[in-house]
């Protein structure tokens, strides 16, 4: 479904999705559009990010993870790329204190080993900061795909079996998602891509399987909270089945 604007008109609270997940794309676009540099667009980008947190936060949201950096997106500009690690680190000494002021826990998702170590060092210090707030938990994937996501965590159910610890016929749909990388978080309800791409580019593969998929025309930089609010009402409207049949769905709004 494409983004459409719409008055400010509350997001009713039963209907509010308890997991966002949001490919943040277009921020390259958006710079060509107004004749600037890419790193121009990755800086605008921060702006959205920080309008659409307050948003969530304020609309009820316990979790929004967000895909700033996916483990193709080396294969960019080295310069690009250099700028988009200063960018990051920035935004943790920055930041992260707003987080923590306004109850708001950080996690960071994604294979830490290609960062530098003082980036990995502030991402630990950012989330021992956030680790006790409860207002909402803000996920950051950077260097994740999805693919390495259910490998690792193929991996260590591996490693237990080999230990004694499970055996073949212990492992099951709930064991490979306890072991990925957000397992103790809800899956998502809502999936948002900007930019007018239809697709999930390797991002959260195994959560995804049930979730309500939303693609907006708008630039990640111009996604604030008018068109976050659009995208919240958007799942309110829909009818989420999981297999079921409408009927066995209005049987079940009528028992309730």
């Amino acid at each position: 479904m494409t983004e459409r604007v719409s008055a400010r008109v509350p997001v009713a609270a039963g209907d509010r999705p308890r997991h966002v997940a949001i490919i943040m794309d277009g921020n390259n676009r958006w710079a060509k559009a107004h004749r600037l540099t890419g790193v121009a667009g990755h800086k605008a980008g921060v702006n959205a990010v920080k309008a659409v947190v307050e948003t969530c936060a304020r609309e009820g949201v316990e979790v929004l993870t967000l895909f700033a950096f996916s483990s193709e997106n080396w294969r960019r500009p080295e310069e690009e790329v250099s700028a988009l690690m200063r960018l990051f680190l920035f935004a943790l000494e920055r930041e992260v204190k707003k987080l923590h002021r306004n109850n708001i826990r950080l996690r960071i998702i994604g294979d830490r080993t290609a960062f530098s170590p003082a980036l990995q060092e502030h991402m630990e210090k950012a989330e021992t900061l956030t680790r006790d707030n409860t207002l909402m938990t803000l996920v950051i994937a950077a260097n994740y795909g999805g693919h390495w996501d259910i490998t690792q965590a193929t991996r260590e159910v591996a490693r237990k079996v080999q230990a004694g610890k499970l055996t073949p016929a212990d492992i099951t749909d709930a064991t490979i998602t306890e072991h990925l990388s957000i397992g103790d978080l809800p899956m998502p309800d809502l999936m948002i891509r900007t930019a007018g791409e239809q697709r999930v580019s390797n991002f959260l593969l195994w959560h995804l399987a049930y979730t309500e998929l939303y693609f907006s025309e708008v630039y990640w930089p111009d996604f604030r909270e008018m068109q976050m609010r659009d995208a919240l009402r958007a799942y309110s409207g829909r009818q989420r089945r999981f297999g079921r049949t409408d009927d066995q769905i209005a049987r079940q709004a009528v028992s309730k």
